[in-house]
């Protein structure tokens, strides 16, 4: 599931195959923009913000965002693709590379000077180099909702989503449904930040410090099944902010009080 690690490291990956190099090939499948071409433009950085991509090119700037399923793959010329052509939204070509998104569920042009339109209202991102741990407290602090939706929110931290939201709480030993106001936003987001850096250069992330398949998570996914510390089964349940935007929640009801 793409969170602000996956995020991060596409960024990085789309950076170092496409920054410096004039685009040869400029295709985006989404009616607004497909007339758009910036053939002939530098590519000057491919920048994560929290979940959201940023590729600055020429003076504009293509905004994506890979939601649930999207995920940017790169290619050398005459690779073939590892995906049906109907799922691909976006094509950045270079003369040795090709950077294909598949399935993405936003994507927007803007000129690079507004790209503050498309994510200026995110909070502070634990993955960036001007990461404010003040204002992240700040901002969670002040959220009177459960911590579980308080810490989904982006405005409040851009780059956590719900496997990290399930994890963390259990790590802390937080029922999701707490009021926010009864947490220790200081020690979570610590933890937290910690964590998201410890997984942004591995290749799964991992939660428990055990790297194997299946055994990367205390509770996420696992309902039904005994909790990996005390043997009470993993329980699973909903919550969101209003019922349109509802996620899955897992917690130990033995670990997490």
């Amino acid at each position: 599931m793409p969170e602000g690690d996956t995020v991060f490291r596409t960024a990085r990956r789309l950076d170092e195959a496409l920054a410096g190099s004039e685009v040869t090939r400029f295709d985006l499948r989404v009616p607004r923009f497909a007339t758009l071409d910036l053939t002939g433009q530098r590519v000057h950085a491919v920048v994560p913000r929290g979940k959201h991509l940023l590729a600055r090119i020429g003076d504009s700037t293509l905004h994506s965002h890979l939601r649930m399923d999207g995920a940017w793959f790169v290619y050398r010329h005459g690779e073939k693709w590892r995906h049906p052509a109907f799922k691909v939204r976006a094509i950045i070509g270079t003369a040795d590379r090709e950077a294909v998104g598949v399935d993405l569920a936003e994507i927007e042009v803007v000129p690079t000077r507004d790209e503050e339109q498309l994510v200026g209202y995110l909070g502070p991102d634990p993955l960036a180099d001007d990461w404010d741990a003040d204002e992240a407290n700040r901002r969670l602090g002040a959220d009177a909702r459960s911590i579980h939706v308080a810490l989904l929110d982006q405005r409040n931290v851009a780059g956590f989503g719900n496997e990290y939201a399930a994890e963390l709480l259990f790590l802390r030993g937080i029922l999701p449904t707490t009021p926010t106001p009864e947490v220790d936003v200081s020690a979570l987001l610590d933890l937290g930040v910690r964590t998201i850096r410890a997984n942004r250069d591995r290749r799964s992330r991992t939660f428990t410090g055990i790297d194997r398949p299946g055994q990367g998570t205390w509770v996420y996914g696992r309902a039904g099944r005994p909790c990996r510390r005390c043997g009470t089964l993993i329980r699973r349940g909903e919550q969101g902010a209003d019922p349109t935007r509802e996620r899955v929640t897992f917690w130990c009801p033995s670990c997490q009080r």
